[in-house]
């Protein structure tokens, strides 16, 4: 569904991605792991249009997405989750969803409604301001903000920071259920345990190079990775 071939970001004179080529398959987990300053949300950014590449090529279906605006990019079929979820503070819960659907011209009562059975306290809150709710609330609008543009291709950045380890748990079983549903994910997380766990695929991020790659439940059973990452337990 996307692959990435050779990208290279610059912030300026520094070089936050240096090359790397990922391949993300149709309704697919593919997690990126590494620490903080590793590439992960530069890579994010650039797929979904707020940064600009370098060089090389974002493909999506096939079609080179490269340079383009956000805007085309959402309508294609990809939506970003934000690092520290973003919803706007002053508007419902309900308001916030709408503003993901900004590009629908058909109904939304539908997507609504499945938000809503993915993430029940949204419904009790459908019109409390989204700045009054929990961390853990707040990032499930968020997540639920992307799903209502239908996406093919939903990226999440650091769902689970700052969160209870209760509420993260919630977070990474939805996380299953929507790709059970048949959405693709591509995911980055900090709780690379977490992560390898559901992930079909991972990437290891160091310094805006992949060093490492291969299926979630062998990395997680690769010395280096538990050393770097998951520290002496692998529970």
């Amino acid at each position: 569904m996307l692959r990435i071939n050779d990208l290279h970001v610059n912030y300026g004179g520094i070089s936050a991605v240096k090359g790397i080529s990922i391949h993300v398959p149709e309704k697919s987990i593919v997690t990126l792991i590494g620490a903080n300053g590793a590439g992960k949300s530069t890579t994010l950014r650039t797929i979904a249009g707020l940064v600009k590449a370098s060089s090389g090529e974002i493909a999506f279906l096939g079609e080179n997405i490269s340079g383009r605006d956000t805007i085309d990019i959402v309508a294609k079929g990809i939506t970003l989750v934000p690092e520290g979820r973003r919803v706007f503070a002053n508007l419902s819960v309900l308001e916030n969803l709408k503003i993901g659907a900004y590009l629908r011209a058909d109904g939304i009562d539908d997507d609504v409604k499945r938000v809503y059975e993915l993430f029940p306290r949204l419904k009790e809150r459908a019109w409390q301001l989204a700045g009054t709710l929990s961390g853990g609330e707040q990032q499930m609008l968020a997540v639920g903000r992307a799903l209502m543009a239908r996406p093919k291709l939903i990226m999440m950045d650091e769902p689970s920071l700052g969160l209870a380890p209760l509420i993260v748990n919630d977070i990474f079983e939805i996380i299953k259920e929507i790709n059970h549903q048949g959405t693709t994910i591509l995911l980055i997380e900090q709780n690379a345990n977490k992560a390898l766990k559901v992930a079909d695929y991972g990437y290891v991020l160091e310094t805006g190079n992949i060093t490492m790659e291969g299926k979630g439940i062998e990395l997680l059973k690769n010395e280096k990775i538990i050393e770097a990452y998951l520290g002496t337990s692998k529970n």
